[in-house]
């Protein structure tokens, strides 16, 4: 089932011929397809060495290829920053084969997601994701702010996507707890903090874990300056009660960074449980289960499952 109304299809095939048209140097490694549950780009193995990542979405190829090259920038500038891996970019293709859109291809790192091998009961792990953010706050922002549209600016400007959350989730989730809750966390100020360099989607799909320690991060094209409090999603998404409290005492976090980085989870999570609950049910769940996260730190519970909704 496809994820989006737009949504194109990407073919091992299509990827071979791409591969040998564009890059002959790379004709004699094999291709195969990625399985994973993420919903921006279908992901290729070009050999032992490379990933393949094509857009998902139909749009402009001008757009698209601006977009791939600000990810690449984004990858080059977090390179080597912090003592975890990252992909690093090796090349962008042009469309070609039936496929529309430009692509790219970045090194492959090793290990297993989050969403395969739950780090959220360790300890460890949570103190390996406090270096990581603190690390990415470290480097230097070089007088850039956050300038997009998107999670890491003004809560109050998500008002009509929440809106659109709550009516697509009356028959999976207790909405007017939810409802409430956002009125709440919609209201959190700013507060005195600039913004800082993050990673901006710090879910499991993008971690990578080994024997409970954090071992990479994937997906790093939006790495930029926003609301520091935007990387606290991961307390939300990836740990539970007490890795979390490890996590926010390592940084230090006072109640309104904390409450705000609870607020971004939010906006995210409440998106994930409607939009995919059917073509993508693993984020879907994942989305539930870091509301249940969040209900569960305001003395609430979540509630609720499709048709059939419960009322606390």
């Amino acid at each position: 089932m496809k994820m989006h109304a737009n949504q194109l299809t990407v073919s091992p095939e299509t990827v071979r011929t791409l591969v040998d048209q564009q890059f002959p140097e790379w004709r004699s490694l094999p291709v195969r397809s990625i399985a994973g549950h993420g919903t921006v780009n279908a992901i290729f193995r070009i050999g032992d060495r490379f990933t393949a990542r094509f857009p998902l979405e139909s749009a402009d190829v001008e757009s698209t290829r601006r977009q791939l090259e600000s990810e690449g920038e984004a990858a080059r500038e977090l390179a080597g920053r912090t003592r975890f891996p990252t992909p690093e970019p090796v090349a962008l293709g042009e469309p070609g084969a039936g496929y529309p859109l430009p692509w790219s291809v970045q090194t492959w790192l090793p290990g297993i997601v989050a969403t395969d091998e739950d780090p959220g009961e360790s300890v460890a792990f949570a103190r390996d994701l406090a270096d990581l953010i603190g690390d990415l706050r470290a480097i230097d922002t070089r007088g850039r702010a956050f300038a997009g549209t998107g999670r890491g600016g003004d809560l109050r400007s998500h008002d009509a996507w929440m809106e659109t959350c709550f009516e697509h989730s009356e028959q999976l989730l207790d909405v007017p707890r939810l409802r409430h809750l956002w009125a709440t966390l919609r209201e959190l100020p700013r507060g005195t903090a600039e913004d800082m360099m993050t990673h901006g989607d710090l879910i499991p799909g993008n971690v990578l874990v080994s024997a409970g320690r954090l071992a990479g991060i994937l997906d790093v094209g939006g790495f930029g300056p926003a609301d520091p409090s935007l990387d606290l999603v991961s307390a939300w998404h990836l740990l539970d009660a007490r890795p979390r409290r490890v996590l926010r005492d390592h940084l230090g976090c006072d109640d309104l960074e904390w409450e705000r980085g609870k607020a971004w989870a939010f906006v995210q999570a409440m998106g994930l449980v409607w939009y995919y609950v059917e073509s993508n049910p693993p984020m879907s769940r994942m989305g539930r289960r870091s509301l249940e996260r969040i209900m569960a730190s305001t003395g609430g519970r979540l509630g609720g499952n499709r048709g059939d909704r419960v009322r606390p």
